[in-house]
């Protein structure tokens, strides 16, 4: 394990941050200074950037412009800035999206969150950010480099009232459930699909789909031992493009997703989740890069937000 360097994606992290916002020059050089050091040596992460889209927060493609995520954990929780209401959009507060439901503030700034990794001032439910007990660590070097850095400007929320994360989060995830559980096109989509409501008595029972549209293509199939057709299929496909239409006049800038998965509750309800940057497979075949090019001119996107595979 310790001849493993840290992974680290600097165009990932430059495209992570909301268009207008660049990553500041702390993270960049940080990542310079952990190139090539073992992997665990100040906490067990790598420094690449995603979207909120992959982020564990419930459809989190609205939010995109909120986070700057810039750090993975082996679990699955991503770490980065958060651009709340009234918050500093140059020095954001540092927030953790665990995989496990942990959502918390872990420090007011960037600089703070450095620092803290020199002295392991994370709880266990954030351990992943302490040194791997395997390695040697280099907390130490760290805290030097950190001294020999220039001062930065203290965040706002510093030294006052630090804002409510998980609350934000926490509302966030009812709001858009309530959302969807209410929406007439997913409504419809329900009672459309009756015949597929699935057979368990627990709650927590799904019949789950994946749908992909790309310009003129179209393919959706119920998740049955592997991705199969369904009858329904080309009855509804009408119905999932006014809802891609409708989502992009609501959120212009995100563009049209090109891919949808969505679980069928026992009562009716459709929770659905879209992936903007995968290019689907559409009758065996990746998706014709002409209809997604032709998506893209029709609802274009910030260059940052633009998949490479299409770009």
């Amino acid at each position: 394990m310790s001849d493993t360097p840290y992974p680290i994606d600097i165009d990932s992290i430059r495209g992570a941050f909301p268009p207008g916002i660049e990553a500041p020059p702390l993270l960049v050089d940080f990542a310079t200074w952990l190139k090539g050091r073992p992997w665990g040596s100040v906490g067990c992460f790598s420094l690449q950037g995603q979207f909120s889209d992959q982020a564990p927060i419930f459809d989190g493609s609205p939010l995109r412009d909120r986070f700057s995520l810039f750090m993975r954990l082996p679990d699955g929780s991503a770490v980065g800035g958060w651009y709340g209401a009234g918050l500093d959009r140059d020095n954001p507060p540092i927030v953790g999206l665990g995989s496990e439901g942990d959502y918390e503030l872990l420090a007011p700034s960037l600089d703070v969150l450095l620092i803290k990794l020199t002295s392991q001032q994370f709880d266990e439910a954030w351990h992943d950010l302490r040194p791997h007990d395997e390695v040697e660590p280099q907390t130490v070097e760290l805290a030097q480099w950190l001294a020999r850095q220039p001062a930065g400007e203290p965040a706002p929320c510093e030294d006052g009232e630090l804002p409510d994360f998980r609350g934000f989060v926490e509302k966030w995830s009812r709001d858009r459930e309530e959302y969807w559980a209410n929406h007439r096109l997913m409504a419809e989509l329900g009672w459309r699909l009756a015949a597929h409501l699935p057979k368990g008595k627990n709650a927590w029972d799904k019949t789950h789909f994946e749908v992909a549209i790309v310009g003129k293509q179209y393919e959706a199939r119920v998740l049955s031992h592997g991705p199969q057709p369904f009858e329904e299929a080309v009855s509804i496909e009408s119905l999932l493009r006014d809802l891609r239409e409708e989502m992009r006049r609501a959120q212009p800038e995100l563009g049209l997703w090109y891919a949808m998965k969505f679980g069928l509750s026992a009562d009716g309800r459709v929770m659905p989740n879209f992936e903007y940057d995968v290019r689907p497979t559409i009758g065996g075949e990746p998706a014709l890069l002409s209809e997604a090019r032709a998506d893209l001119t029709r609802a274009p996107r910030p260059e940052r937000w633009v998949p490479k595979w299409l770009a």
